[in-house]
């Protein structure tokens, strides 16, 4: 799929809502120099081209009960398509796991895994990973603390 070309209004405006999602149309218009109509037919625009993938609440997840993040590195004993996606389809329905990356180098994908606790990672390794057709190797790397999170893109300058 071909990327959208942003013009500079749509780049303030994409800077905005990554930064304040709940900010009202009239503000939003007003902080990128458009009145309300031509804003929100632009806003509506970025959503259609899905640019604007949905919105939604951030929330702490330790302030949650889920103060654990644990990487892991998965490699599959082949790495043929039909694998790959079955993998794949099996992670999307784990609620543990926020994000998995299919990767290039030693591992085939690579897994943030959130729990409350060690013994439920233990669980979540023993009951659901271990148990996929397919897997090779399993490593696992606990996070002590978390430096930087941020959910907003560097978003590029318009090209002249």
């Amino acid at each position: 799929m071909q990327a959208k070309r942003l013009d500079a209004i749509d780049r303030k405006i994409l800077a905005v809502l990554q930064e304040e999602g709940r900010i009202s149309a009239h503000d939003l218009a007003a902080r990128v120099g458009l009145t309300p109509s031509p804003c929100l037919r632009r806003v509506r625009q970025l959503e259609e081209a899905g640019v604007i993938r949905g919105y939604a609440a951030l929330v702490d997840q330790k302030r949650v009960g889920l103060p654990v993040s644990v990487f892991v590195s998965v490699k599959l004993e082949r790495q043929r398509e039909e694998e790959l996606e079955r993998f794949a389809a099996a992670i999307a329905r784990w609620p543990e796991v926020l994000e998995c990356y299919l990767m290039t180098g030693q591992r085939d994908f690579l897994l943030r895994v959130v729990v409350p606790d060690l013994e439920a990672f233990e669980a979540f390794l023993k009951a659901k990973l271990t148990r996929l057709d397919g897997v090779g190797s399993i490593e696992s790397s606990l996070a002590l603390g978390q430096t930087k999170y941020t959910n907003v893109l560097p978003l590029p300058p318009v090209a002249r």
